[in-house]
This record gives C-alpha cells, sequence and structure tokens, in this order.
C-alpha cells in the first residue's frame, strides 16, 4: 500500500485515536491496559515484536459512564469480546445490542463506535491485527507469526471479506483465549511473552475460524470487489462534509480508491449514473444546503468555500441549477 493512500485515508476516515478512552482513563473513570504500535494508548512495542499486531487489551468501566467513543475506523480488523457488562455497537450507523460474551468483529472500511451514545458497565477486550488493506478490494497481508495452515487462513479471510455483519455470540473456548490475552498485556514485562502472545493470538484466529464455519455463512463476492471500493467511497461523500471540502480531481478520486480514472468513472457511472466530478458537486451542494438553514451567522461564501466550491459565483450559479433559487433565498425561505 502505497504512503499516499494511507495518508488519505488517515486524513479522511478519522482513524481512531481513542481520545475519549485516553481521557476516561487519566479522569479514573475507567482502568485500561493495552499493548500496543502506533499511535494507539498503551505500552509501546518495538516494531519487530508482535508486528501486524495495532493494539491489543481491555477496559474495565464500573458502573454507567458519561461518555462514549467518537466514530472511527481502525488500521486492521478489530476483534472485540464484551466479556461482561452490556454495550450497544454502532456500524455504519445501525445498531447492534452487545449484551455479556459478545464477539464483535469491524473490517478497516467500517464505520463505528461504541456506545449509544454513551458506554455501559463490563470488561471489553479488543485486538486490532493490521492486514494490510484500507479498501474492501486490497489482498489481506497477514502477518508472517501467523501459523495457520494457507488453506484456513484463505477460508478464514473469506469469511472476513465476504461478510460484514457485526456480532456474534462467543463461545467458551473464545472467552478464555481472551481472558488469556488480558494476562500477558498487564505482565510486568510483555516483550518476554511475545512468543507466548503469538501463539494465543493464533489460538485466537483458529477459533475464530471454527466459529465462523459453524453459522454457515453465505458469503457475497460483491463485499471485496473494485466496485464495493468505488461505492464506499461515494458514500463518505454523501455522508461527510469534511470529505467534500478536500480539493479533489478525477485523478485523485480515482488514486484514492486505487484505480485509474477510466475504471473509476465506469463504476461511478454505474453506482450513480453521473460523472464522478458531477457527483461531488451534488453532494457539496447537498451539504450546503443542510448548513445555510442550520448555520445562518455563516456567510454563502465561507459555507462555499468550506465545500470546497473554487469561488462564491460558481458556487451560486450550480446550487440555482440544483434547487431553483439563490443560496440567499434558500436560506429565507420558511
Amino acid at each position: 500500500m502505497s504512503d499516499l493512500i494511507y495518508l488519505e485515508q488517515r486524513q479522511s476516515y478519522n482513524i481512531d485515536a481513542c481520545l475519549p478512552q485516553i481521557s476516561a482513563v487519566n479522569e479514573g473513570k475507567i482502568q485500561m491496559h493495552a499493548l500496543t504500535h502506533g499511535n494507539y494508548p498503551g505500552i509501546q512495542l518495538p516494531e519487530p515484536i508482535l508486528s501486524g499486531v495495532s493494539s491489543m487489551g481491555f477496559m474495565d468501566a464500573i458502573g454507567n459512564q458519561d461518555w462514549g467513543m467518537t466514530e472511527h475506523r481502525n488500521e486492521g480488523i478489530e476483534i472485540c469480546l464484551q466479556e461482561s457488562g452490556e454495550n450497544t455497537l454502532v456500524v455504519d450507523g445501525k445498531m447492534y445490542p452487545t449484551p455479556a460474551q459478545t464477539l464483535t468483529i469491524t473490517r478497516p472500511w467500517q464505520l463505528h463506535r461504541v456506545g449509544d451514545p454513551y458506554l455501559g458497565p463490563g470488561r471489553l477486550h479488543w485486538i486490532i491485527l493490521d492486514v494490510g488493506v484500507r479498501r474492501p478490494n486490497q489482498d489481506w497481508d497477514w502477518p508472517d507469526w501467523c501459523i495457520l495452515t494457507p488453506e484456513d487462513l484463505a477460508e478464514l479471510t473469506q469469511l472476513l471479506r465476504g461478510n460484514e455483519h457485526p456480532v456474534w455470540k462467543a463461545d467458551g473456548e473464545l472467552i478464555r483465549i481472551f481472558q488469556k490475552l488480558a494476562r500477558y498485556t498487564t505482565s510486568d514485562d510483555p516483550e518476554a511473552s511475545a512468543s507466548r502472545i503469538m501463539v494465543t493470538i493464533n489460538q485466537l484466529l483458529i477459533a475464530l475460524l471454527e466459529l465462523l464455519r459453524s453459522q454457515r455463512i453465505v458469503t457475497n463476492a460483491r463485499l471485496s470487489s473494485v466496485a464495493r471500493t468505488v461505492e464506499l467511497f461515494l458514500s463518505e461523500l454523501q455522508r461527510n462534509p469534511e470529505m467534500t471540502s478536500i480539493t479533489w480531481t478525477l485523478e485523485s478520486m480515482a488514486s484514492h480508491c486505487g484505480m485509474g480514472r477510466s475504471a473509476f468513472s465506469k463504476y461511478c457511472y454505474q453506482l450513480q449514473n453521473v460523472s464522478p466530478i458531477d457527483y461531488l458537486n451534488r453532494c457539496r451542494l447537498s451539504h450546503a444546503a443542510k448548513r445555510l438553514k442550520a448555520e445562518p451567522d455563516d456567510s454563502v461564501t465561507t459555507i462555499a468555500f468550506d465545500l470546497g466550491f473554487s469561488s462564491s459565483q460558481y458556487f451560486s450559479r450550480t446550487f440555482k441549477q440544483q434547487f431553483g433559487m439563490t443560496p440567499s433565498a434558500w436560506r429565507n425561505q420558511s
């Protein structure tokens, strides 16, 4: 994966920095233990140690909390266990109750948060494994210490790529494995336990494979297709005003999705029946229409520039074409 795509993803896709958790720990609201690489909080490990593990750990919340996690995406596949208590997981806007002994799985492109909007009591375990993907159509690259057979690893990958259901009932073996990982997380010398941790994570992957096999999942090839990558990008433009504020060109949009201009344009036409630039402008205008009503103190020019328009004149002209009136008239109507 190129650094350019990685940086774009970090800018545009709200990679989790765990700031609410850090504040809750500092204020004594929860206890949290984690081993990490990169920007995640916890005991930082040297890069050769447990490569591919972005973060693993657990947190204990006593009683209902007055904070919740912000929507985010992770730099890897996140596997969590709600061991005790109860929470709510929100994935791509859909809510899932997660009572005790619930396993959750989110992929790097799935926008999610825990809390509705605040966290409930209980112990929550997690592990985030970076398998080298940020988009659905990319090939997964598991850490080299993963010892599953090629056949088992390919099956696990397909089960995780070909379905996006996030919530499962955890069995006793998975619970015991997460409890074991938690003990390593709190050890005085986690680096000395690196080999045992890698073995235990392999046990976790095998147990996860067996759980998913037992569900008789019918995978959907479209979920790991190029079309799915373009669909997610277009949906993000429609959902997130900050995405439209970027100075996008056809080339940069195509590069963001890891493809050439012609292929990207083809998929955009298939999905939305308009060109990529026309779709981008439609999303900008939709966001602008909402802001004109919701933020009466912001000038039309400010809103236009905030949403990526190159001039207020061009914005006013295209707005009138779309809505049949000027931005000022739209704002002033009841």
